[in-house]
């Protein structure tokens, strides 16, 4: 699947009224409810990145644990419904911008990037996108990743997931933690993990 395919992917799931059951499925909430105890786990969250926000399921309840929160996502459609659900608060700044070419000279904490990097083209974009958010992550910053496993993403027709963003970032941050969340189907199956910048 090509990468124009993936976006205009993304432009008709976002259509739909609940987007990827993110708000109505017991498997994503519990997916949510461990990535935030993963950004949370190191104390007050000072400046955050989050990377795809898809429907603002995950940014209305991140949002309330940062000082400062910068949303970005490739797809202007998510922006603004996640602006929509969120009501505008003052300490949330929302940029429409690819993973791969969005640069700040702001250093983040707490970078979270979920169920977003399959969506990239190949291998090496997926490699150049992790190198992108290393760079503006703070020293001893968290970086916080979740994705389907390898096997799903090839299965939906996407390169590859978990297991292989997981083995990249392995080779620039630390990681510090991992979890297996598996629901009732065959979808619902991920790996997240919680990465440490030294």
């Amino acid at each position: 699947m090509t990468q124009v395919n993936n976006y205009q992917l993304l432009h008709s799931e976002l259509a739909a009224e609940d987007p990827w059951r993110l708000d109505g499925n017991e498997f994503e909430r519990e997916r949510h409810a461990q990535m935030l105890r993963l950004s949370l786990s190191q104390g007050p969250i000072t400046n955050a990145l989050e990377v795809g926000c898809a429907a603002g399921a995950f940014t209305k309840i991140l949002a309330p644990h940062c000082k400062r929160l910068t949303v970005i996502d490739v797809v202007p459609q998510a922006i603004v419904r996640t602006r929509q659900r969120m009501k505008e608060p003052s300490h949330v700044s929302w940029v429409v911008a690819d993973v791969q070419q969005f640069s700040t000279k702001l250093l983040f904490d707490l970078i979270v990037v979920a169920e977003v990097l399959y969506y990239l083209e190949d291998i090496a974009a997926m490699r150049g996108a992790v190198r992108n958010l290393v760079s503006m992550l703070a020293p001893g910053g968290h970086l916080v990743f979740g994705s389907a496993r390898d096997a799903n993403c090839q299965r939906w027709g996407h390169v590859a997931g978990a297991e292989t963003v997981m083995a990249i970032l392995n080779e620039m941050l630390i990681e510090a933690e991992r979890l297996d969340c598996r629901g009732a189907s065959a979808n619902e199956d991920c790996l997240l993990a919680r990465f440490r910048k030294i």
